[in-house]
């Protein structure tokens, strides 16, 4: 798998299958990632055709604290885009979720990590084995399924955490075997395309308008415009 070094969103990917692919690829991969990122230096990584996208959120303070708050399925993308994300992720046992975020500890510790943010991981679906993809050392869109089924504001611990000592500890709950997940949260993110033009994204007036409401649902209205990805708009639903 070809990917580029300084972006993602599937800009600058391909799958490779052969020496000689990856000379006819490599060309139009850097290229692609010179375009959207400025930079067209891309890196080979190995190729999980059956895979599972699964990330883990982690959120650390100043003082060596470091907790993870469970992970994220975000296996339903469209052109390497997330489009359905979901917590916790349905498929995974006991045993692989105490794997999968022990893994991400390990490399928050190792990079003493502090603040929110994300290890992401392809699950092998046949063979059950986890690989590591990046961290997003930010706050990701897909944040609020987390918030919805453990209940910690994450946005709120990541401003506090930088001023208070032992914080994450004090804020809300004891250590990490009080974070628990009490609900089924789903993220789907719409879109905006024209499909009489290779669903390109798309943007216009909106003539007529109503958001989801009623309990279990938090909408977070974007509209789409030319300098902004057709998939802004995003609706979470959650439930105990």
């Amino acid at each position: 798998m070809l990917k580029a070094s300084w972006g993602g969103g599937g800009r600058g990917m391909r799958v490779v299958m052969s020496e000689a692919q990856l000379k006819e690829l490599l060309p139009l991969a850097r290229r692609e990632a010179q375009a959207a990122f400025g930079n067209d230096e891309v890196y080979l990584e190995k190729l999980v055709a059956h895979a599972r996208h699964v990330e883990v959120q982690l959120l650390g303070d100043h003082h060596g604290t470091l907790v993870h708050l469970f992970e994220r399925d975000c296996t339903v993308q469209r052109r390497n885009q997330k489009v359905v994300e979901r917590a916790p992720a349905v498929f995974l046992t006991a045993s692989q979720r105490e794997e999968l975020c022990a893994a991400a500890l390990a490399i928050g510790r190792a990079a003493h990590y502090h603040n929110a943010g994300t290890v992401e991981f392809l699950q092998d679906a046949d063979s059950g084995r986890f690989y590591f993809i990046e961290v997003n050392p930010r706050i990701q869109v897909e944040h609020t399924v987390t918030e919805c089924a453990t209940g910690i504001d994450l946005v709120k611990a990541q401003i506090a955490s930088p001023t208070a000592s032992h914080r994450l500890a004090r804020e809300r709950r004891a250590g990490q075997a009080d974070i628990r997940i009490s609900a089924h949260a789903l993220q789907c993110r719409i879109t905006s395309e024209d499909p009489e033009n290779n669903f390109i994204p798309d943007y216009g007036k909106i003539a007529a308008y109503r958001s989801p409401a009623g309990f279990g649902i938090r909408w977070m209205p974007a509209p789409p415009t030319p300098a902004r990805s057709s998939r802004a708009p995003t609706t979470r639903c959650w439930s105990r």
